[in-house]
């Protein structure tokens, strides 16, 4: 008898190795603030070989779209499954299980099916008060140690920044060797990753990569910038936002404004425009160039020929379009990203698709693709169909964010148009401004047709209509571990000085505030041109001292 249970033992113990051996590894790429400016998506400057090449190896989706166009919230939504609107998180500092604490983020529901996951670089957003999710990864999550700039010079004059440290240069071109910066020794790690993983054939692994670049500062050694030829970029032609959109619809880019070669003020010159793109290009080749070291390194192991690779960039960027620049609002060149996915057997080989996708369908087309049950609750819906055939049917509509001050602009996205719903979350859906834009007929989002197509715009809005509202926003007090979570209420801020402020800010010293003095130094780049023209109460364009401090009050 004893034998009997010992040979089942050693049967079944066999049977789970070799069942573990036959799931699909897990190769997810994420990269900051890469927009589909690449060689595979029609670039015709850009030079990315690598993910040209990892394009070739599987699908490529040409119509795929981040849940909010800003880091935190967008990996949030990556790696739960859920839309920031449903978890109720819209900002950088406050990690996502003050809004649920019972998530299974993929990577921890992975783990329970017996994967061992790793994580190397920036997946979920770290910083500005949020951290990693220790229950997500079997070992803890690998960060590298310096990388940032190279010159003295890049930091020669430095501007404080809202959040962390000072800023230095927006840009560097440094002869220096790839792994100086952080993405060469984020590579190295993945490349010592996946040997190891070559040794440990019988467990399964998901292993999660996140490069920094392109997200500012644009820095790269100099043969990347070498690869182009700075007369070869112009500036974009429509250098103003959309006609007849809300004013508080575009960004005013603070995230770039805070670095020390940037002005603080105004439109950028088209040489500083031109330095931008370059630097962006620059970043993207370096970029490329690592992915193609870890590429080669699962081709070298033989684990490409039983690994699911995904490369997912977490949202789009303004490059210039529209006058805007950095990501931040709802727009076009802001919310769609680039989204590869390769693996043997289980996608086509060199196919692009136009269905539509969003971040929040990865985690549920990863589990169908590793055989694994569904989970309950995700917010996403799997795409696995569609690697088989790029033309599957799937979903009518994506759906994003993007919070100004006091209002929610929820947006969906259909192959033709995007409409975009702007009010207080709770409020009455007859008191939203809309936004709506036609992809085939206006690809460059140059018109607001929200009053003009009122039939479209009620279609739409009966999407919309059957997402639920979005969650008020959960802020965490002080963002740290253990500390308390306020829903909808921002941590205590000390009393203002509001007529220091006003004269900090009163730079010629005529006794009023333009619309740009005012924006100088504001904590909140992006809501604050909407306080503007509440704070005017005598609609003359600029802010008298009384005024400013009133804040938009009634006088007493």
């Amino acid at each position: 008898m004893k034998h009997t249970i010992l040979a089942l033992t050693t049967l079944l113990a066999s049977a789970a190795a070799i069942q573990a051996a036959e799931r699909p590894n897990v190769l997810l790429i994420c990269v900051d603030d890469l927009k589909p400016l690449l060689g595979c998506y029609g670039s015709p400057l850009v030079q990315s070989p690598n993910i040209d090449r990892l394009a070739t190896r599987g699908v490529l989706f040409e119509r795929a779209f981040c849940n909010q166009a800003v880091c935190a919230p967008s990996r949030n939504s990556l790696m739960t499954g859920l839309r920031p609107q449903t978890i109720g998180i819209y900002d950088l500092p406050t990690n996502f299980r003050k809004g649920i604490p019972d998530a299974v983020t993929v990577a921890q529901y992975f783990r329970g099916h017996g994967y061992r996951t790793e994580a190397m670089g920036k997946i979920m957003h770290v910083g500005h008060g949020n951290y990693e999710d220790e229950a997500s990864w079997t070992v803890p999550h690998w960060r590298p140690k310096g990388g940032g700039y190279q010159l003295l010079e890049s930091t020669a004059t430095t501007r404080p920044a809202r959040v962390g440290g000072p800023r230095g240069a927006a840009t560097e071109c440094a002869d220096v060797p790839d792994t100086a910066y952080a993405d060469g020794m984020i590579a190295d790690e993945a490349i010592a990753r996946l040997r190891a993983a070559q040794a440990q054939p019988g467990e399964p692994f998901l292993i999660a990569v996140g490069f920094l670049k392109p997200h500012l500062p644009f820095v790269a050694p100099k043969k990347y910038w070498d690869l182009y030829q700075r007369s070869a970029f112009e500036p974009p032609q429509r250098q103003t936002p959309p006609a007849d959109a809300p004013s508080y619809a575009p960004t005013t880019w603070g995230e770039l404004r805070q670095y020390s070669d940037v002005p603080e003020t105004g439109p950028l010159s088209a040489d500083e425009q031109r330095q931008l793109i370059h630097g962006y290009h620059a970043a993207v080749s370096y970029l490329d160039a690592q992915l193609g070291r870890v590429l080669d390194a699962l081709d070298q192991t033989g684990l490409a020929r039983n690994t699911i690779i995904v490369l997912w960039g977490d949202h789009g960027w303004h490059l210039g379009d529209h006058g805007m620049w950095c990501k931040h609002t709802n727009y076009e060149q802001a919310a769609r990203i680039p989204l590869i996915v390769a693996g043997p057997g289980v996608t086509q080989v060199g196919v692009k698709t136009g269905i539509l996708a969003e971040t929040v369908d990865i985690y549920p087309t990863l589990c169908e693709l590793a055989g694994l049950p569904r989970p309950e609750g995700l917010d996403g819906a799997s795409f696995a169909a569609v690697l088989k055939d790029p033309q599957a049917a799937t979903k009518e509509a994506v759906f994003h964010v993007y919070p100004r001050n006091q209002l929610m602009g929820r947006a969906v996205r259909t192959a033709r148009y995007r409409l975009v719903e702007w009010k207080k979350i709770g409020d009455p859906a007859d008191t939203a401004e809309l936004e709506l834009y036609d992809y085939e007929t206006d690809p460059e989002e140059t018109q607001n047709l929200a009053a003009s197509q009122p039939e479209v715009v009620a279609r739409l809005r009966a999407i919309l209509a059957k997402q639920p509202e979005a969650k008020p926003p959960v802020r965490a007090v002080g963002g740290q571990k253990g500390q308390k979570t306020r829903r909808g209420v921002s941590s205590a801020k000390p009393k203002q000085d509001r007529a220091a402020m006003f004269a900090r800010r009163d730079k010629d010293g005529d006794g009023k505030l333009t619309r740009e003095e005012f924006l100088i130094g504001q904590p909140d780049p992006d809501e604050a041109p909407s306080r503007f023209p509440r704070f005017d109460t005598d609609k003359d364009s600029t802010l008298s001292r009384e005024e400013f401090i009133n804040a938009g009050k009634p006088k007493h």
